[in-house]
């Protein structure tokens, strides 16, 4: 690359030789990621894996793909960038997971206005770290400089991720029934949704002003939980039927997607971790309780859905990975979702 170097595209805004240096810093956190199924390092042209077929009789790709979205704001205000990749990966191996399927690996896309490698470094760390909590490997991307349509200190981040199951493995919500029990995952904040309500809800406070032990800026700004592990043991010793990730939408949007058509869930408010920030957020708005349910995730980040008999194995098996799954509602022959 010793010959790579535009002026007249350098003066348009775009450094290409900036890029170089910014895969030169992250290749570390890159190959930190890799899995045996790693085919090429980085900087090819796409990304190789070859998946480990054995004891797999039928193979299912599943993929998942998604952003950061406007919480990324409070990371600029924050001038911090290293969590906000967890965030985007997790958006998508959560998505992947609650199918049962195991994410294979994963590739990014990084817009910013200027291309400044040790904070593109700093993103990839973020991405990196989420590639680690699951399990998959980074084994490409792209970042992209556009002077003129992003701010020179602002981006964009979104990225997606294939894994793979046996098709007999995968969940199913067709066997959900009425009587199954609802079990609620605890979340670790509003993760990466709900933030341009978020962020008008905050308008004029500062982000340094203290919260729970911390700031309010930290408290938000907390990164989307990865539940691919814990999903994938429930999954393995088939103790649930189904999965729902509690995204945009919260739970009147998202639990019905791990139901069959006909039957609904009721929610028992009481048996609820409602972390501070939820009620601070809608007090400062005078939200209403629905709109709250519908919005944001409430600490809830996945239900899963087990046969009464497997309740407690379940919980014993979440306990395993520090998670403490909480008995929240259950399956009703009433379609949609009642919370009481």
């Amino acid at each position: 690359m010793d010959n790579s170097y535009s002026e007249s595209y350098r003066s348009a805004g775009v450094d290409i030789t900036a890029g170089y240096r910014a895969v030169e810093l992250m290749k570390e956190h890159v190959r930190s990621t890799f899995t045996p199924g790693v085919v090429t390092d980085i900087g090819g042209f796409g990304g190789l894996f070859a998946p480990d077929l054995s004891g797999i009789a039928d193979p299912v790709l599943v993929s998942g793909t998604d952003g950061v979205g406007t919480k990324l704001k409070l990371a600029f205000m924050m001038d911090k960038r290293d969590t906000v990749g967890i965030d985007c990966v997790a958006m998508c191996v959560n998505d992947v997971a609650v199918c049962g399927a195991r994410p294979l690996f994963f590739l990014d896309y990084i817009a910013c206005g200027k291309n400044v490698p040790e904070k593109i470094a700093e993103i990839v760390a973020g991405v990196a770290e989420g590639c680690r909590q699951a399990g998959c490997a980074l084994i490409g991307g792209e970042t992209a400089e556009m002077p003129g349509f992003y701010p020179e200190d602002e981006f964009d981040l979104a990225g997606f991720s294939v894994g793979m199951a046996d098709r007999r493995r995968l969940l199913d919500r067709g066997k959900v029934k009425a009587g199954d029990i609802l079990i609620g995952l605890p979340s670790t904040g509003p993760h990466s949704n709900g933030f341009s309500l978020i962020r008008k809800l905050i308008e004029g406070r500062s982000l340094s002003e203290p919260f729970d032990g911390s700031t309010l800026g930290e408290a938000l700004l907390t990164p989307t939980r990865i539940y691919v592990r814990a999903v994938l043991q429930l999954c393995d010793k088939d103790l649930i039927k189904s999965a729902a990730h509690i995204t945009g939408g919260g739970f009147y949007e998202n639990i019905p997607r791990s139901l069959p058509k006909g039957l609904g869930v009721t929610v028992e408010k009481s048996a609820l971790a409602v972390p501070p920030i939820f009620d601070y957020l809608q007090s400062l708005g005078g939200i209403s309780e629905h709109d709250m349910f519908n919005t944001f995730n409430m600490g809830t980040g996945m239900t899963v859905t087990c046969a009464e008999e497997n309740v407690q194995a379940v919980l014993d098996n979440l306990r395993g990975f520090d998670l403490e799954g909480r008995v929240i509602g259950r399956v009703t022959d009433e379609e949609g979702v009642i919370i009481r």
